[in-house]
């Protein structure tokens, strides 16, 4: 082996490791015949139903169930659900529906294997939120959305979560179980604590009188979220890092209910499960909304997505409960990520057979795309982890460095960031003042 590169200066160096971290092609063949291989087993079917009811108009879903991995290879299938539920207009609900996809994808390397695949989609679910969000921004225009995003392969699922949309879980044996984590303020101190020390206020509407009304809300912009896309005047204090979560099934499967706050604010998770067990998705769907509008009427707008995971085996889930379960003989979520954090109180028991791959809730960009994330280069350039930029390698700044106008602390060590991106990155964390844009 060639060590030469041991005795060059620094700056030589850092190019020669860009350079030598290049993915080496591999051609089409070589990668469809590697999927073929590991289908081992049948894919469970999936399918899939939605229901909606409009009151301002500003929900927007997104159904793909015929994604590939790898182009033109059926074997790398993938499918993806996801629900928008718009604010202060529709603008962002959708620009994200028609962009979010192609960015989460882009940030995922090309030529690995479905487990690595797996593995890359949490890091790149991220960088394509913020993508998104950094995208929206330049328009210029003030909306925002909350966006659930699921990803189904196999048997294993990935949701990515901001604002107070929610996807639940329902196995068999009536074991429910939230994905999710909702984003307002009103219900979730750390995010509240996060906004106040990145420079936003948080506290009620005042009126006469100085009595305080209404749910918590941050300053300026009167926002109940802390996390969204878009959302240009409020402050970037309000972040587009979405809570994410990646398990795998057991071998019966399924059922997920993704739906939007008009759903949640009606019904509890388990009220939701309950009211469509036994019906087929599109049915279900339907059941779900009806249920809340029975309970509550049509005061937001209102969308619900179900998806059933079915093995070949099993011709419908889930089905209702026989009888009361012993919870003590179903098995807790066994494999624990050590990035697992941010896991809320008043979550829901998280049991049956499901296996915890992944969990990561933290708004800091640091410390959701790590240290390891891989270098994509071209010819001898790196790409910045969110929006994929080529850059030489004295252009970018890595993600763990000091605040962009004096970076410090291992400003080589990746991920690496474009300017741009950096600058956000900052502005996110509070380490320099918000700048939002308006229109004219």
């Amino acid at each position: 082996m060639n060590l030469d590169f041991i005795h060059r200066d620094l700056s030589n160096m850092n190019e020669s490791r860009v350079s030598s971290m290049r993915a080496p092609l591999v051609p089409l063949a070589t990668l469809i015949g590697r999927e073929l291989r590991n289908e081992k087993i049948e894919k469970p079917l999936v399918r899939y139903g939605h229901a909606a009811l409009a009151k301002k108009g500003e929900d927007y879903f997104l159904i793909k169930p015929d994604c590939q991995r790898i182009p033109g290879n059926p074997a790398a299938s993938f499918s993806v659900f996801a629900i928008f539920d718009g604010h202060n207009g529709v603008s962002a609900a959708v620009f994200s529906k028609e962009n979010l996809l192609n960015h989460v994808m882009s940030a995922i390397p090309q030529g690995i294997d479905r487990e690595e695949w797996l593995q890359a989609l949490p890091r790149a679910l991220v960088a394509g939120f913020v993508k998104t969000d950094i995208d929206f921004q330049r328009k210029g225009e003030t909306s925002g959305t909350t966006v659930t995003f699921v990803v189904v392969d196999g048997l294993t699922v990935t949701v990515a979560s901001v604002g107070d949309s929610r996807c639940i879980l329902d196995t068999q044996g009536g074991v429910v179980s939230l994905l999710t984590v909702d984003h307002r303020l009103e219900e979730n101190a750390e995010e509240r604590e996060r906004v106040t020390a990145s420079g936003g206020e948080v506290g009620r509407l005042n009126v006469c009188g100085g009595t305080e009304v209404g749910p918590l809300r941050c300053w300026p912009g009167g926002l109940c979220l802390s996390r969204s896309i878009g959302d240009t005047d409020v402050g970037e204090f309000i972040v587009p890092i979405p809570h994410v979560k990646q398990v795998k099934l057991s071998n019966s499967g399924g059922r997920l209910i993704i739906a939007s706050d008009g759903i949640w604010d009606a019904l509890s998770s388990e009220t939701a499960a309950q009211s469509c067990r036994g019906l087929p998705a599109e049915l279900a769907a339907k059941m779900v909304v009806k249920e809340a509008l029975r309970s509550r009427g049509l005061k937001d707008d209102t969308t619900c997505v179900v998806v059933d995971v079915i093995p070949p085996d099993y011709s419908i889930l889930p089905s209702s409960p026989k009888k009361k379960q012993n919870v003590l003989s179903s098995l807790i979520f066994g494999k624990k990520s050590s990035n697992s954090v941010n896991k809320p109180a008043n979550k829901l028991s998280s049991v049956g057979a499901v296996e915890e791959l992944f969990e990561e809730g933290s708004a800091m960009l640091a410390e959701r795309l790590g240290t390891d994330f891989p270098f994509k280069t071209n010819s001898g350039l790196i790409k910045c982890a969110i929006c994929q930029v080529d850059q030489a390698p004295s252009e970018g700044l890595s993600v763990n460095a000091g605040p962009f106008f004096s970076p410090t602390s291992k400003p080589w060590e990746g991920p690496f960031l474009c300017a741009d991106c950096r600058i956000k990155k900052d502005a996110m964390e509070g380490k320099r003042p918000s700048q939002p844009k308006t229109t004219g």
